[in-house]
């Protein structure tokens, strides 16, 4: 029988409909990729890309924008938000604008062209999130930000508009609604139990084990309770912290190899599943939160979002979390 489960944190009603499907083989993959073709995230080519703003591994002596990298953060040639100018808010009657004021930023998270997130070693992860870091830390220097949105749309069906692998980063003069949730929800917990609602999470999660994927001494990989969607996962460390910039170099090796086994396994049930991956941290500029934790979301997109979802806030998941936990935890090992 279907079962509808809430999020503890956001409150929303969750549908997990396990009659629809039931193994990982039933999610087909059907993905149509263009092999080939000029790259402009390639070594060579980054004179083709606005001005770099990171990069690590070149030589010193070498130029910027020259080949040489390890990895790079360069400016979106076609941004959503635009650094130049002033928010200018106004009101239009009713309504409310202000300026599309922002940044947009593309992390080419290798020079390989063939390389793929999952198949990056945890060394190069390490420089993928050491990048997050960094740009976090540059870009809340500007007041005019609120948030940084770090994202990655992995396969067509999930977004990505370049086969090349790459991370994304937009910073934003307000704070996303999903964030806002969060933070709201995780604090009303908060007033009521005086305790961190994704540490609770993270003790029962370890005590009951049908739910954690995997995990090491500073992370853990785990199936929510209520997810939206087949497989989803998140990553947390087991350490309350609010902000992910605040994170020492042991965590983020371990985050980095944490990350890659949490990525195998999925590979290695679904091959080729088309994702997205969120970063949701403390927003810019706040004090350390005792309420909220920061965290990777991770979401395979293998449903499609139709009427019902849309016109009623419900989400249908064919795929209980517990079920898809046992086949992560055995991906691998089998």
């Amino acid at each position: 029988m279907p079962e509808l489960r809430k999020d503890p944190i956001l409150g929303r009603w969750i549908i997990i409909a396990k009659e629809r499907s039931r193994r990982p083989t039933d999610f087909v993959i059907q993905e149509q990729v263009v092999k080939g073709g000029f790259c402009p995230l390639c070594p060579g080519n980054e004179n083709t890309t606005p001005a770099e703003v990171l990069a690590y591994g070149r030589n010193p002596t070498q130029p910027n924008n020259s080949p040489g990298w390890e990895l790079r953060v360069v400016p979106n040639k076609y941004p959503a938000l635009v650094i130049e100018g002033d928010l200018n808010k106004e009101g239009v009657g009713i309504y409310d604008k202000m300026n599309g004021i922002g940044a947009h930023e593309v992390v080419v998270e290798s020079p390989n062209h063939e390389d793929t997130f999952t198949s990056l070693s945890p060394d190069r992860l390490l420089y993928v999130f050491w990048s997050f870091r960094d740009r976090l830390l540059d870009l809340g220097r500007d007041p005019r930000f609120k948030y940084v949105m770090v994202f990655k749309n992995s396969g067509k069906a999930a977004g990505a508009s370049l086969e090349h692998s790459h991370s994304q980063l937009v910073a934003l003069p307000i704070l996303p609604r999903m964030i806002v949730s969060e933070l709201d929800g995780s604090l009303s917990y908060y007033n009521y139990k005086e305790r961190c609602i994704f540490c609770d999470i993270i003790r029962q999660e370890q005590r009951e084990k049908i739910r954690v994927v995997c995990q090491n001494d500073h992370f853990i990989t785990l199936m929510p309770f209520a997810p939206r969607s087949p497989f989803e996962m998140w990553i947390l460390p087991k350490k309350h912290s609010s902000s992910y910039i605040n994170t020492d170099d042991i965590s983020f090796m371990a985050l980095a190899k944490l990350f890659s086994e949490t990525m195998r396994r999925l590979d290695a049930c679904i091959p080729n599943v088309p994702y997205n991956f969120v970063l949701h941290g403390a927003p810019l500029h706040s004090e350390p939160l005792d309420y909220f934790h920061w965290h990777f979301e991770i979401r395979p997109k293998l449903t499609t979002t139709a009427g019902f979802e849309w016109g009623s806030g419900f989400y249908i998941n064919p795929m209980p979390p517990e079920d898809a936990a046992v086949y992560m935890r055995e991906a691998i090992d089998k």
